[in-house]
Order: structure tokens, then C-alpha cells, then sequence
């Protein structure tokens, strides 16, 4: 009985039926776990991006909202300084007859590029000086959900905005101050688009002039940094003219302003005028410029954000 009960087949084993080889469980097919989570990821990346592009135009726009508010202080501090070269060197000196016909229609693309570059240069290193170091304003920004790049980028473009308004305002200014200056109107898309360029360029000197000087300092490097840009920066004189001062017209080339005046003159001087530096050159000038001083006061910025 036990050896029989030992040896009784059961179960699989029993007479008749044939062992079957183990069937392998499923393997589990692939969820599209992947490719939904490939479509959730770009969809997250997508929505962060757009945070992050609103959170930029929010900031931006409250800055231009300020800026709205408080427009009386903000042109009677963009438009002193130009009215008043605009009415010395083309007015006065023009009726003494110490400046030479035509002068004016030289010197008026000269100011408004100067606005321009000077307006976006002022309005991006001062603020940052003094939000860095007294107001510590710039902490709110840096919370906020976008990269450190862009909160740079932000105050870079809106120094470039409040130039641009500076540089058009002064136009209607020049043509009725001045005598024998002209403002062809076919002109103006591509002068819009250089004296943006201008505000770009003056915008990144600012922001590394802002970045890089302490604020208790800021006013010194604007007393030895705003002078030699404005007489550097050929808003007075064809730079071609600079011809028989070689080291002096060398001296303007490496000023950006140069660049921005002498475009304007291309764009407005009548055919038989002053001769200009090709567009193409000073586009390109103007273009390295802001790579180079972007590249400067952004990684300046930083620097100041993580201290």
C-alpha cells in the first residue's frame, strides 16, 4: 500500500497525458507608456515655456506701464540733453555762421542715434547699479519662474523700448528746431530698425556697465564712460571726414554709437552727401556689438545675481 500509494501517478503525471512543456507567461506588451510620456513631456516642456515667456512679457509690460505713468520726468530727462545740441550746434552756431551749410542735415541723424544708444545705455546700467545694491528690487525678479538669462534680456530690452521712444520723439523736435533738414518718409521703416538696433546695442553696454561697476561708483564710471561716448561716436561729423585724424577715426571705430550714426546718415543724406560707411557694415558692427556686450553683461548679471 505505501509503495503503491509512493508510486500512484497525480496530477500531471498520471497515465494518459502527455507533459506538456511549460507554456512562458506573456511578456507584457509595451504600454504606450512611452510615447504618452514622450507626448506628456513635450507638452510639459511646452507649458513651461510658455510660463516662462508670459512670466517675461508680464515683467516686461510692467516696466512699460511705469514707464507710462511717470512719462513727464521720462522725456524731460531723454530730451534736455539732445534739444540742447540739436539748438547750440545747429541753431546758434548755424546763425553765426561758425558751421558750414548743410551741418544741420548731418548733425540731426547724429542726435536722434545718440538718444537713441545713450537713452537705452542710462535707463539698463542705473537701475541695475541701484536695484543690485539699495533696493535689492532685482530679488523679485530672480524669484520668479523664468531663467536668470532672461530677466536680462528683459531689462536689455527695455532700455532698448525707452531709447526708441527718446530717438522719435526727437524727430519732430529736430525738423521744426532746425532749418534745411529733411526726413524722407520712405525712410522710416528701415530708420526705426536702426535706431532699434541702437537701443539693443546701447542696452547691453548698459547692462554691462551695470553689472560690472559697483553702485557707489556708478556715477564716476558714467562721468568717464558717457563723455568720450558722445564725442566718440560720430553724432557731430561724418566719420569719413576723420580722414586726415587717422588715430581719432580709429578711436570711433571701436564705438558701436559710430555705427548707429553713420547708418542713419546712409539712410537720410541726399546722394551728393557725406559719405557714409556702408549699411551692410554698420548693421554688421552693430550686430557684433550687442553678441559681445550681451555676452559680457549677461555672465556679469550672473555673477551679481548669485552674490
Amino acid at each position: 500500500m505505501t509503495t503503491a500509494a509512493k508510486s500512484a501517478p497525480t496530477g500531471d503525471n498520471a497515465p494518459g497525458t502527455r507533459e506538456l512543456p511549460a507554456l512562458e507567461a506573456p511578456k507584457p506588451q509595451p504600454e504606450p507608456q512611452p510615447q504618452s510620456s514622450g507626448r506628456t513631456g513635450r507638452g510639459g516642456r511646452h507649458r513651461r515655456r510658455a510660463t516662462r515667456w508670459r512670466t517675461f512679457y508680464f515683467i516686461l509690460w510692467r516696466d512699460i506701464f511705469v514707464t507710462g505713468r511717470e512719462i513727464a520726468p521720462f522725456l524731460g530727462q531723454v530730451l534736455v540733453e539732445p534739444f540742447f545740441i540739436l539748438f547750440v550746434f545747429g541753431k546758434v552756431l548755424g546763425n553765426l555762421g561758425y558751421t558750414t551749410p548743410g551741418f544741420e542735415q548731418v548733425l540731426l541723424p547724429g542726435v536722434v542715434a545718440l538718444n537713441s544708444f545713450l537713452v537705452s545705455l542710462q535707463n539698463t546700467a542705473l537701475p541695475l547699479a541701484i536695484d543690485f545694491s539699495y533696493t535689492k528690487e532685482i530679488e523679485d525678479r530672480l524669484l520668479a519662474p523664468i531663467p536668470v538669462v532672461l530677466v536680462a534680456i528683459e531689462k536689455v530690452l527695455f532700455g532698448a523700448i525707452r531709447g526708441l521712444i527718446g530717438s522719435l520723439v526727437m524727430i519732430p523736435i529736430g525738423l521744426a528746431l532746425l532749418d534745411h533738414v529733411s526726413w524722407p518718409l520712405h525712410t522710416l521703416p528701415a530708420t526705426l530698425g536702426i535706431l532699434t538696433l541702437g537701443g539693443l546695442v546701447g542696452g547691453t553696454v548698459g547692462l554691462t556697465l551695470g553689472t560690472l561697476a559697483p553702485a557707489r561708483h556708478i556715477s564716476i564710471v558714467f562721468a568717464m564712460t558717457l563723455t568720450p561716448i558722445m564725442f566718440t561716436g560720430a553724432t557731430q561729423f561724418p566719420w569719413a571726414s576723420l580722414s586726415h585724424i587717422r588715430w581719432f577715426q580709429i578711436l570711433c571705430t571701436l564705438n558701436p554709437l559710430t555705427y548707429v550714426s553713420e547708418a542713419m546718415r546712409g539712410l537720410l543724406l541726399p546722394s551728393g552727401g557725406p559719405h557714409s560707411i556702408p549699411l551692410p557694415i554698420c548693421i554688421g558692427a552693430i550686430a557684433a556689438g550687442c553678441v559681445v556686450y550681451g555676452f559680457i553683461g549677461i555672465r556679469g548679471f550672473h555673477r551679481r545675481a548669485q552674490d
